[in-house]
């Protein structure tokens, strides 16, 4: 039986000012631009690219911005736990649960690109001892299952 992590889904404003709240705690500052980046990306319903977020930031604030300057936000976002990436796509989603720091295990819709995570410690704990018997030291278990979500396999 696997053992889930249980933890508080944030979700609109609430979710943009716990994000907030926990990149402050990291010692960062939750300036406008970040800001911008975190909402464009809170309210995608997929995993989205860090050019889609520059075009998006860029036409919400009517002027070009650079998707450099959103990669590095969105590597701070990863660091301090208020975005996923999704390695297979090189795409990202934001953390409705920004405080909780676990390994999330994704799932994604080859079909219509949509994705959900759940939570399994006991396997992310196997693969990270895994690791560790391996030589490996701060391993980081990335899980991506791909197939078809129930919509599009319906």
């Amino acid at each position: 039986m696997a053992t889930h992590h249980h933890h508080h889904e944030h979700s609109g404003e609430h979710l943009i000012s716990e994000a907030g709240r926990v990149l402050a705690a990291a010692g960062e500052q939750w300036t406008q631009m970040r800001e911008d980046v975190f909402r464009v990306l809170a309210a995608q319903d997929r995993p989205a690219s860090a050019y889609d977020i520059a075009e998006a930031v860029g036409n919400a604030r009517g002027k070009r911005v650079a998707a450099n300057s959103v990669y590095r936000i969105l590597d701070l976002f990863v660091r301090t736990n208020l975005a996923n990436r999704i390695e297979s796509a090189n795409a990202y989603m934001a953390n409705s649960h920004p405080g909780c720091q676990h390994d999330c295990i994704f799932l994604i819709c080859d079909d219509c690109g949509q994705a959900d995570h759940f939570d399994d410690d006991k396997l992310t704990n196997a693969l990270r001892a895994a690791g560790a018997e391996h030589g490996y030291s701060h391993v980081r278990p990335v899980v991506e299952l791909r197939g078809l979500c129930a919509e599009c396999s319906g």
